[in-house]
């Protein structure tokens, strides 16, 4: 994984952790590209045969830096790499990777296809939602720290009920691991 996506399971920049849910649609956009992050791009960039093929790692940087990909940076990205937003946007709502809306601390998703509902995947789903205090799919807990959701497949076939924290993914899950598992994550 290049430097531009982060670690595995590393957590949202200090950016993100600093940014509340009701204050991603009132304060004004901070563009992402300056600086050091300017930079970074920069040499993104040289890695590739043309911007358009920077876009997927230009768009992790800026849900790195916002903990999702709002309009204005979708615009930002659009403009740097000379692609039109709606090109940009486009990408964006085809892959379930970027988030379109401010998400919680800890956005978790858990695979649910049938072979993972053979192993107590809907069981971790009911724990999670129990231990986090999320009172459905997709909604944040109350104090923002949580947010559970289901997706098709995580790739890990192998693994009983697979989940991914974050970026972190974390494998063979069960009902008694729940509480330890979210304590973990502070």
């Amino acid at each position: 994984m290049s430097a531009a996506h982060g670690e595995m399971g590393s957590e949202h920049s200090p950016a993100h952790a600093a940014h509340g849910d009701a204050g991603h649609h009132h304060a004004p956009y901070v563009p992402v590209f300056t600086g050091a992050r300017k930079t970074e791009l920069d040499e993104l960039l040289t890695r590739y045969p043309t911007k358009m093929a920077a876009l997927l790692p230009a768009l992790w940087m800026i849900q790195e830096e916002r903990g999702w990909v709002p309009s204005e940076g979708m615009a930002e990205v659009a403009e740097v790499l000379e692609l039109t937003p709606a090109y940009v946007k486009g990408v964006v709502s085809f892959y379930t990777m970027y988030h379109q809306h401010p998400v919680a601390k800890h956005f978790i998703q858990v695979c649910t296809t049938s072979p993972c509902n053979v192993c107590g995947a809907e069981d971790v789903v009911n724990a999670l939602l129990k231990h986090t205090g999320c009172e459905e799919l997709g909604v944040q807990s109350p104090d923002g720290k949580y947010q559970v959701i289901e997706v098709e497949c995580l790739g890990a076939c192998g693994f009983n009920t697979p989940l991914m924290v974050n970026e972190k993914f974390i494998e063979s899950v069960t009902v008694e691991s729940v509480p330890a598992l979210l304590a973990s994550l502070g």
